[in-house]
């Protein structure tokens, strides 16, 4: 998912980093997709066809002609590119220079962390980057807004003398899934999920089942004591529980079912198995509203073929689901202004506003 961050580093090749900074309507990819281009060709998409191919021609110009200048460019795809998705997309041109390569170099060592990236796109060539807490990490020394909007999505928002600027968040995954056995179809969720925007934490109580190689979003946890993990996972995570045993999946539903925080909840099984859990859990005490939320079996509707890749494609699709419409629904919260914090040599007059 970050090939167009991974793929610069060490990389001495001039390129430039071309980003959907704005969609209005319908449009290939959503916004903040990102694609790098060199001479040679191009790492990631935009969504391909007819604007991908103007998008590079643009590119591989500025480096021919070694236009260093950030630059915003609208393209109609309907009137102008033939394309049938018949929306607008403005698409931000950055060549990657000095400044731009440390800012991802920044963004590479930040990559489960939260920043914002903030590109000029008017004037003199600007950069910066900032954490979370609005603190400038990097970037063009007294040209930084000192203000922008932390909870929307990229966007390009315009400062007080009328400069306009990209404003990028490149947050970490917020879709975050503990998974519980490392048996044949959990090996294969965790491949489905591995260039997917998420974490895991696997959890088993083999260390042996392990494979060698993992994916970057995957951390593994070989434990005896596997009911910790879920106290352990962060508030509105989702879990998976898949293990070897039935009582060790009798007691991890009944740990994810006393976090009243826990998010997304999948229980491998049949239906003879989800009524017998469901006896067992309001036997305990459980309210009917958890064990109504508890999803099992797992999968899409209509699914039946039960190989382990063809469950773990499923499984994949109702993960992204869930983790997309609270994607949605953080994005729907009233918008806040983050102030900028750096020393005072640092620090920019320009208060930037949304467009």
């Amino acid at each position: 998912m970050s090939d167009w961050l991974t793929a610069i580093e060490n990389d001495t090749q001039a390129s430039v980093l071309v980003t959907v900074a704005l969609v209005e309507g319908s449009g290939p990819r959503e916004v903040g997709a990102k694609m790098r281009v060199t001479l040679d060709g191009q790492v990631d998409t935009i969504g391909g066809g007819h604007l991908e191919l103007r998008a590079v021609e643009i590119a591989k110009t500025m480096l021919v002609t070694g236009d260093t200048h950030a630059r915003l460019e609208r393209f109609a795809l309907g009137p102008s590119l033939g394309q049938c998705c018949g929306g607008v997309v403005h698409l931000a041109f950055e060549y990657v220079d000095g400044i731009l390569k440390e800012l991802l170099a920044g963004l590479r060592e930040r990559r489960q962390q939260d920043s914002w990236k903030v590109t000029a796109l008017d004037g003199e060539s600007a950069s910066a980057l900032f954490d979370a807490a609005g603190s400038l990490i990097a970037g063009t020394p007294g040209q930084a807004p000192d203000t922008f909007s932390r909870e929307r999505a990229t966007h390009v928002a315009q400062g007080s003398e009328g400069r306009r600027w990209l404003v990028d968040p490149c947050l970490a995954p917020r879709a975050h899934l503990t998974l519980f056995g490392a048996g044949h179809v959990g090996a294969a969720i965790v491949r489905a999920l591995a260039y997917l925007p998420c974490t895991v934490t696997w959890v088993d109580e083999r260390d042996d089942m392990f494979p060698a190689q993992l994916p970057e979003n995957v951390r593994i946890a070989a434990t005896d004591t596997p009911e910790e993990f879920v106290a352990m996972a962060p508030p509105g995570g989702s879990f998976l529980v898949m293990t070897h045993s039935h009582a060790l999946d009798q007691r991890l539903t009944q740990a994810i079912m006393e976090r009243e925080d826990a998010g997304w909840f999948g229980l491998i099984g049949s239906h003879t198995k989800r009524k017998q859990f469901e006896h067992r859990l309001q036997a305990r005490g459980v309210p009917d509203e958890r064990i109504a939320a508890m999803v099992c079996p797992i999968g899409m509707p209509g699914i039946r073929n039960k190989a382990p890749a063809v469950i773990a494609a499923s499984v994949a699709c109702q993960l992204l689901m869930v983790w997309e419409e609270a994607a949605a629904a953080a994005l729907a919260a009233p918008l806040r202004l983050a102030s900028a914090s750096a020393p005072p040599r640092r620090q920019a007059r320009v208060a930037i506003h949304p467009l």
